[in-house]
């Protein structure tokens, strides 16, 4: 919210500079976002009667202007605005004057020159050339009892700040200058200015038939004729001055009226135009189908859950949101009916936003606007309509139907002072609660507030304890020791940290990314089959309706980012929590009950295994590619990787990742059908494991170097094409070898070419694989014998768990 300083002392006016006002506003709860002059810092302006205005001789679109600027003799200028004319008082900027910087940021210097062989002793200027507004079309005229000579930002009160408060919420008794006025003035203890609004007497017996049919859409409903306006009448200048210092351009008379005291009071209102009313007004829920024309131009259409205000024919207004079009005042408007209601919040909130727009009184409405100021405003209304636009007013209809029960609220001193953390008394606190006119009621340690009919975010102790605080200063809380010893939390060596895995993926190639936590639901159904995730009750959009319990999705939609970007190559990855149901999991400070909430490291890579690089060809990154990483993630740790059915993954291309007899999570190339969903030119490879068993980190432990060589034996083995690596792997270290096998790897898989006819050697549904095994004793070197020993101890194992045989 933004307004005029000079605005808000008008209504109180403590004795402290603006920066201090402001900081004392702040440290009120009402943070001062922005401070700034009404207008940028120039010089030597003042204000000009034009005297005479001459064509030019040498241009047509040029006059010479004979100007009265208050330094004795006339000043002769030149100038091009359309509007210059005799009479009429302008800002002029005498030689020497320095105008606001422009686009380079430099001030524009005026100098003693000459125009088409005429000299101009200064310049006219318009509100553009100021920086007060971006009307450019002409000089900016000045009212006619401005004194010529005066400085103008004297007279235009432009050294005045603009305030720009950052409301929270709850703060809705601050959407108005009076409100934020009474706030100051409980800040301060400056008196409180309260100008009486006096009842206007009525000189009509009209009235507006007026029926509220949903009283949970409008507990209040306040309105009155008023007969023969002049709208055509312009807005006072003073008007006019403070919406637009509120942000507010000026529209019209009534228009500005109701905008004007909207920021005065934060009542909003609404004018109609009487004789486009059909019959009376009825104040309703919406029914399905009909539709409102709105004053800014939108056609929307409204259900049951729409509040509105209706004649006889049609909707004519979206009830504490918008007009309609069909009932505006126009310069043709001579009868109006000014209403002022209270719309309840919970019937305003939300509907703003479902039309894809927002209003100033929307957003005053759905925070709770003061109920029992209606009629006043009313007044208020009428008084400033009377004065600029003239007319007879009819009485005041006033319907209350429902009002907001305001139930005491109890505040416990001691506890209070317990929460603040600074010794209290039961008369501080009073003191602070009455500076606020609160109604207290004082027992033993105990204070009962009603609040008033403007606050409506006082619900619970803990909101009046906000209020003492703020009151008595946040900047008088004591610095207190804390009570309990502070003693760093050492981490065992292990376990690394997150940071320390962050770390780690970034060095294998991965880009860190931070997703939402609430996906797609067709994602929990077609990639994690889940079928019942955890739903949102209020979702911020419909396709984020769901708790995720995976990271894929998520990755998935990141490398479709980028792709539609263009990006050649992706490598990203992940550390978030996902949502699980788990009935055992129990309700505690940090855990919500029937779910689990663990945390996964989850990883993508798409395109080429490498940056491009002139040594080598590139090549498209696979699944080992992916598999050496989360090797090396979990390195010293040695996973195993066995074959899963997942339906996110490649059917035989994707793995468990298995630690220590326990999955901690999957790897693999995402499925045909989602790659051509996703609209993929080739299909990425993902994995996401547990991150706690990421985070195990064995202690290191000191082996001494072989004393003796080692010995390498290559063996080649026949098996079916069904057999894996891993099953032969197992099968080779289950072998008794007396302890002298020390690793194991293969090098080499041949198969039959496609086509050709079987050998005795390898049938089709066979292949050969070449294992390299290392040998090595810690005692002595191996001699032939326990070489041999050892290499057949290891071919029957494999010829009795995987069926092998020695390759001929």
């Amino acid at each position: 919210m933004q307004f005029p300083e000079s605005w808000l002392r008008s209504f109180c006016n403590p004795p402290l500079s603006s920066t201090e006002l402001a900081e004392t506003l702040t440290m009120g709860g009402l943070e001062v976002e922005e401070r700034r002059p009404v207008a940028p810092p120039f010089s030597k302006i003042v204000v000009g009667e034009i005297k005479e205005a001459v064509q030019h001789p040498n241009a047509d679109r040029l006059r010479v202007c004979q100007v009265d600027a208050g330094q004795g003799a006339l000043l002769n200028i030149v100038c091009g605005a359309p509007n210059a004319r005799v009479g009429i008082k302008v800002p002029c900027a005498l030689v020497g004057a320095e105008l606001p910087p422009g686009e380079d940021g430099q001030p524009f210097r005026i100098k003693l020159g000459k125009l088409r062989g005429v000299e101009s002793q200064g310049m006219l200027c318009s509100a553009r050339e100021l920086k007060l507004s971006e009307d450019h079309g002409g000089l900016l005229e000045l009212a006619a009892d401005a004194p010529v000579g005066t400085d103008i930002r004297t007279w235009l009160a432009l050294d005045d700040a603009l305030l720009t408060l950052k409301l929270t919420p709850n703060l809705a008794h601050g959407l108005s200058v009076f409100g934020v006025a009474r706030e100051l003035s409980a800040l301060t203890g400056a008196p409180l200015a309260m100008p009486a609004i006096a009842a206007v007497t009525p000189s009509l017996t009209d009235r507006l038939p007026v029926t509220v049919e949903a009283p949970d859409l409008c507990g209040r409903f306040s309105g009155r004729i008023v007969r023969g306006v002049n709208t055509q009448v312009a807005t006072p200048a003073w008007m006019v001055e403070r919406l637009a210092r509120c942000g507010q351009r000026s529209v019209t008379p009534l228009v500005d009226i109701s905008n004007y005291v909207m920021f005065e009071y934060g009542q909003p209102s609404h004018i109609f135009d009487l004789d486009k009313i059909h019959g009376g007004l009825v104040v309703r829920w919406g029914r399905e189908g009909e539709q409102l024309k709105l004053l800014n131009g939108n056609t929307v259409t409204v259900d049951a859950k729409v509040g509105v205000i209706a004649d006889a024919q049609h909707v004519e207004s979206l009830a504490g949101i918008m007009g309609g079009d069909a009932t505006a005042v126009s310069d043709a408007t001579r009868n109006i009916y000014i209403e002022a209601a209270f719309w309840w919040p919970e019937s305003i909130q939300g509907r703003s936003r479902r039309f894809n727009f927002s209003t100033d009184a929307g957003h005053r409405y759905e925070r709770g606007v003061d109920p029992s100021r209606t009629v006043e405003i009313i007044e208020r209304i009428t008084k400033l309509v009377l004065d600029i636009c003239g007319g007879a007013a009819g009485p005041i209809d006033d319907q209350t139907l429902q009002l907001p029960e305001r139930k005491p609220v109890t505040l416990r001193v001691a506890r209070a002072a317990r929460v603040i953390g600074m010794p209290l008394t039961q008369a501080s606190c009073a003191a602070a609660l009455r500076r606020l006119d609160f109604p207290v009621q004082e027992g033993e340690g105990v204070l009962t507030v009603t609040p008033p009919a403007h606050r409506f975010d006082l619900l619970i102790e803990e909101d009046l304890i906000e209020e003492i605080a703020r009151l008595i200063g946040y900047q008088q809380l004591p610095t207190t020791p804390a009570l309990a010893p502070v003693a760093a939390r050492l981490r065992p060596e292990a376990q690394r940290s997150r940071f320390a895995v962050c770390h780690r993926i970034a060095a294998l190639g991965y880009q860190e990314t931070i997703n939402f936590s609430f996906v797609q639901a067709q994602w929990e159904h077609a990639l994690h089959g889940n079928a019942n995730p955890i739903t949102l009750l209020n979702p911020i959009a419909s396709q984020m309706s769901v708790m995720r319990s995976s990271l894929i999705g998520s990755l998935l939609q990141v490398l479709k980012f980028n792709l539609d970007r263009r990006a050649p190559r992706v490598r990203v990855f992940e550390i978030g929590r996902v949502f699980l149901r788990d009935e055992a999991v129990a309700a505690t400070d940090a855990t919500v009950k029937g779910i689990h909430q663990p945390m996964r490291v989850g990883g993508l890579a798409f395109g080429d295994a490498d940056d491009l690089n002139w040594s080598h060809k590139g090549q498209r990154a696979d699944f080992f590619d992916v598999k050496g990483d989360v090797e090396a993630l979990l390195a010293p740790l040695q996973a195993s990787f066995e074959p899963v059915e997942h339906p996110a993954l490649h059917p035989g291309r994707a793995a468990r990742v298995v630690l220590d007899g326990r999955a901690i999570g999957v790897i693999g190339e995402l499925h045909p059908r989602w790659r051509q969903s996703w609209e993929l030119p080739q299909a990425p490879v993902l994995f996401e494991l547990d991150l706690d068993a990421v985070l195990a980190r064995p202690v290191p432990q000191a082996q001494p170097i072989p004393r003796f060589q080692g010995v390498e034996r290559d063996i080649a083995v026949v098996v079916k094409e069904s057999v894996a690596h891993d099953a032969l792997m197992s099968a080779i270290h289950a072998a008794d070898t007396g302890g002298v096998l020390r690793d194991a790897v293969l090098f080499d898989v041949y198969r039959s070419k496609p086509g050709a006819a079987p050998s005795a050697a390898l049938a089709s549904d066979e292949k050969s694989l070449a294992v390299r095994l290392l040998l090595n004793a810690d005692d002595a070197t191996l001699t032939e014998e326990q070489i041999a020993a050892a290499v057949q101890a290891i071919l029957a194992q494999l010829t009795a768990r995987v069926g092998a045989r020695l390759r001929a």
